[in-house]
């Protein structure tokens, strides 16, 4: 069964740190796109970060530029997204998602996870 499990988010003020992780099982990261996107109440979903498998390379928001690290372990097919000086308006449901397509620009989206909530207090 193939699985995507995000953990690692919470309650935490405004220029706090949280680590999320996202887990995969059933399929490894070789050939995957593998994003974190986020969606806010009343709000359209917004890509995060994502890197691709072909050549490693790692996009990000300008919203989180400077303040959000992408990183990926294959060996441990989890990708992990360190989120520094968070503001009250990163405050989201915060999910990974996997594509074969491994294009990031892409809509096409194998696998996503359930989403682990990151609220972020003024």
């Amino acid at each position: 069964e193939v699985q995507l499990v995000e953990s690692g988010g919470g309650l935490v003020q405004a220029g706090g740190s949280l680590r999320l992780s996202c887990a995969a099982s059933g399929f490894t990261f070789d050939g995957y796109a593998i994003a974190w996107f986020r969606q806010a109440p009343g709000k359209l979903r917004e890509g995060v970060s994502c890197i691709e498998s072909s050549d490693g390379r790692i996009s990000y928001a300008d919203s989180v530029k400077g303040r959000f690290t992408m990183t990926s372990d294959n060996a441990k097919n989890t990708a992990y997204l360190q989120m520094n000086n968070l503001k009250p308006e990163d405050t989201a449901v915060y999910y990974c998602a996997a594509s074969s397509y491994d294009y990031c620009a892409g809509p096409n989206w194998d696998y996503r996870g359930q989403g682990t909530q990151v609220t972020v207090s003024s």
